[in-house]
């Protein structure tokens, strides 16, 4: 049997604020429903999630407010840069999503969009709740104690 020639995991959009506003409770790996010229679009990286979040809708999830711009050969046959776009999951794993969002006051974020191995697109979708102020205050003096640490642990040998 032939190995396959498999293509590495490329990021294309990251939701780097993410992390820093939202304490991150538990990940998953979500399909998108895109059109021809959203798929030229991502690959070429000008895509962006940052603003973007998840909703519920008759039952189905659907990413709202990502943008991906027009694809510029595509002349009349493009797409609307934010329009929402169907999340594919299992029912499921819908339930359980929409239950911790009920729940709990929960937020779906989404926290990067990439091709997988098979060359699909996929939302890597967060299930957060919002930090307050001292929340993030707490973060950033973490943060800085690490490196200050690092630091210092360099400096000593």
């Amino acid at each position: 049997m032939a190995e396959k020639n498999e293509r590495p995991i490329k990021v294309v959009a990251e939701n780097r604020k993410a992390r820093f506003n939202y304490a991150i409770e538990d990940t998953i790996e979500a399909g998108i429903s895109l059109t021809g010229t959203e798929v030229k679009s991502i690959r070429s990286g000008k895509s962006t999630i940052a603003e973007s979040y998840a909703d519920s809708k008759d039952g189905e999830l659907w990413l709202i407010n990502a943008n991906i711009p027009e694809y510029l050969q595509a002349n009349r046959f493009n797409h609307e840069p934010k329009r929402p776009r169907k999340l594919l999951l299992h029912r499921k794993q819908i339930n359980k999503l929409l239950g911790a969002v009920d729940r709990e006051g929960m937020t779906l974020i989404p926290l990067k969009l990439y091709f997988n191995e098979r060359g699909r697109a996929k939302l890597l979708l967060a299930v957060a709740k919002g930090k307050k102020l001292h929340d993030k205050r707490e973060t950033v003096k973490k943060r800085d104690w690490g490196r200050e640490k690092g630091r210092l642990m360099r400096a000593r040998g």
